[in-house]
């Protein structure tokens, strides 16, 4: 397994691989606010099966820092386009959280050879609803100025784990884990929180999308509702739609013992 700093599309990345030969290669696109730790149980459960590369976006994680103000979906795609194409990976399935699915509707638009299939965790593609833009910057500008600390991290907490999850005390390790990586979160984040904020609407692409897709998404889910990934499958020329209950908008983390084997043999199976 290599963990490495890679130059692509004039930044840097940091990239984990399994780098695995002669088994598929899945490339993992983590959520906002995450990183690719996300997909640790993931590649512990499907190693010596897939080959897994898990980049973190530009201006995230591990990687690079924002050379702009905004960080977009679509630049975010060619990076993700421009990274299969230097590891020489002609064919993936894609595993997307959150905004990882708004990168991985634009790849397999654009890129659709590079795209084998894909798995939606807890994602859609629509933009954000206007009437919440402008709420949702200012809580942007203002995490942006004082950091994830009170009020801001509470939010945050309660935007990417569901209400069921939170109060399971069978999950307290989990949800503890992800809480205190959230309040380590840099105030560096904000060009790329701005540009899921503000990111434009891709539902007109998913028609063209031929990769097979699943969609999985958790009930309690408020900032990407389970009407948005209905949206999503039924738009998709092939997919299928697995909906949780009490599971909010993390289904990985918050359910993966229902997930993970699901996410493996949707792959397996293409």
């Amino acid at each position: 397994m290599s963990s490495q700093s890679l130059p692509v599309a004039g930044t840097t990345l940091h990239v984990d691989d399994t780098d695995e030969p002669d088994v598929p290669p899945v490339l993992c696109l983590h959520s906002l606010f995450l990183d690719n730790r996300m997909f640790d149980d993931l590649v512990e459960a499907g190693r010596g099966r897939f080959r897994f590369v898990r980049p973190e976006f530009r201006g995230q994680g591990r990687s690079a820092g924002a050379d702009r103000d905004i960080l977009t979906m679509e630049q975010a795609a060619g990076d993700m386009a421009a990274l299969l194409d230097k590891l020489g990976i002609t064919s993936a399935h894609v595993a997307a959280s959150s905004m990882g699915g708004d990168v991985a509707a634009r790849l397999a638009a654009f890129r659709p050879d590079l795209v084998r299939s894909i798995v939606f965790l807890g994602s859609s593609v629509r933009r954000e609803p206007p009437e919440a833009v402008g709420e949702y910057v200012a809580w942007t500008n203002d995490v942006g100025e004082n950091g994830f600390t009170g009020e801001r991290l509470a939010m945050l907490e309660r935007v990417m784990l569901g209400e069921s999850t939170r109060n399971d005390p069978a999950k307290r390790d989990t949800t503890g884990l992800w809480i205190g990586r959230l309040a380590a979160l840099p105030t560096s984040l904000k060009p790329a929180m701005l540009g899921v904020m503000l990111r434009h609407d891709a539902v007109e692409l998913l028609g063209d999308i031929a990769a097979p897709a699943l969609v999985v998404s958790g009930e309690e889910c408020w900032v990407r509702p389970p009407d948005w990934a209905a949206e999503l499958a039924d738009a998709l020329p092939d997919s299928e739609l697995v909906m949780l209950p009490e599971v909010g908008h993390s289904p990985l983390i918050e359910a993966p013992d229902i997930v993970i084997p699901r996410v493996l043999e949707f792959f397996a199976s293409h």
